[in-house]
């Protein structure tokens, strides 16, 4: 939204009715000012102020309303005036010049620069003359050079604040234009990791929660026993993506500085993410080698969802009997490793097995990326099933309110 500041400049920028007001304002200022010998009694011993006189005065007064569009003709059109005036008639004269005043403030304030400096020297070297041809005093002299060198410097002035004025105006818009470039990227970045989230936690949990439902009437004929058991573990995953979804809704009501990270999942569940994953008939092994140490929250929740996602493309496409969950630490860095011995690439559905373009792995390449690592996918051990391979670097912990939990 524009300013009213904004607005008002642009209108006298571009010649608008604010710009013709200010300038007639000026002009009225002026006239007042040289109509005072006309006004106030004068001596005597002096020929009486005519009306030509009067009028001619004007006469220098009007080229002002174009000061600021033309400021070099209306100095001219001063000059020629003010001549014509002194030549022609013997009227009553000036305390100060005001019209050549105004004139050369205006050519220091908008003309350009080689134009302003050629006026400048111009006026000043006419001062010579019009003073010798006046009364010839040194007096009268540097009077006149000091009053027309300071309407020079406070035109100066007043370009270069109004340029200053200008270039923080511009600045400002710019950093407006960036602020919400940014805030438009942040937010762009916030809904894609809330839709990472929001995938990971509901494929997960449909796909066991399938796998389960078609495995319990086959399981009601023949064994009753793990029928029971595949519709407990179907409520216990409804339940639990119920609780996550409910926690992630809960901080985005509350979303802002200061906001809880409670619904971020972290390595200490991993265990029980396994152990619901085995309950749905895939053999899951979960092992850790090298020295475990803290990780930034984060980056414990991105390798939570990395090993959830894998785990639950296994269940959804690789018709695999076993899968394998690797946590390898190392100096510098932690390596994720989940492989199965299912169908492998070149038989999958595309979105995890196949070619690897699916919503699925590219979330996996996402967060890894997110967190400064890199994702490799591909034919398992032996070109057999299928292997996810992510490396990412370890960050020291300085606080322990960045350490998952």
């Amino acid at each position: 939204m524009i300013g009213p500041r904004t607005v008002w400049r642009r209108v006298r920028e571009t010649g608008g009715p604010g710009f013709r007001v200010t300038d007639i304002g000026v002009v009225l200022v002026v006239q007042a000012a040289v109509s005072v010998p006309w006004v106030l009694p004068r001596d005597p011993r002096l020929e009486p102020a005519s009306l030509p006189a009067y009028l001619l005065t004007s006469l220098t007064v009007l080229p002002l309303l174009w000061r600021r569009r033309a400021p070099v003709r209306v100095l001219f059109a001063v000059m020629a005036a003010q001549s014509l005036y002194g030549l022609a008639v013997d009227g009553p004269g000036q305390t100060l010049p005001y019209t050549g005043l105004v004139a050369l403030y205006s050519v220091a304030a908008h003309a350009p620069a080689p134009a302003r400096r050629v006026c400048g020297a111009l006026t000043l070297a006419i001062v010579f003359p019009s003073v010798a041809l006046n009364t010839g005093e040194a007096r009268e002299l540097v009077f006149s050079l000091m009053v027309f060198t300071a309407a020079y410097g406070f035109g100066r002035f007043t370009d270069v604040r109004q340029a200053y004025t200008r270039a923080v105006e511009d600045r400002a818009r710019q950093l407006e234009v960036t602020r919400r470039i940014e805030a438009e990227h942040a937010a762009a970045r916030e809904r894609a990791r809330i839709a990472r989230e929001m995938h990971d936690i509901l494929s997960h949990a449909v796909s066991l929660m399938i796998v389960q439902a078609e495995a319990g009437p086959v399981a009601v004929r023949t064994a009753p026993d793990r029928a029971e058991a595949a519709f407990d573990a179907i409520s216990e995953t409804g339940r639990d993506a119920m609780v996550q979804l409910r926690r992630m809704l809960g901080v985005l009501r509350e979303w802002g500085p200061g906001a809880p990270r409670s619904p971020l999942p972290s390595l200490a569940e991993l265990p029980a993410l396994v152990e619901r994953v085995r309950s749905s008939g895939l053999a899951v092994t979960h092992t850790v080698t090298g020295p475990e140490r803290p990780l930034p929250r984060d980056t414990d929740s991105a390798v939570y969802r990395i090993v959830q996602e894998a785990l639950t493309n296994t269940v959804k496409h690789a018709a695999a009997t076993g899968a394998a969950v690797l946590l390898a630490y190392g100096e510098d860095g932690l390596t994720v490793s989940v492989t199965d011995d299912g169908r492998g690439t070149g038989t999958g559905t595309g979105t995890s097995t196949g070619t690897g373009t699916g919503h699925g792995l590219i979330g996996i390449r996402e967060r890894a990326a997110a967190h400064g690592g890199s994702a490799r996918t591909g034919p398992g051990p032996d070109g057999r099933g299928f292997r996810v391979d992510i490396t990412l670097p370890l960050v020291p912990v300085t606080s322990s309110s960045e350490v998952g939990s």
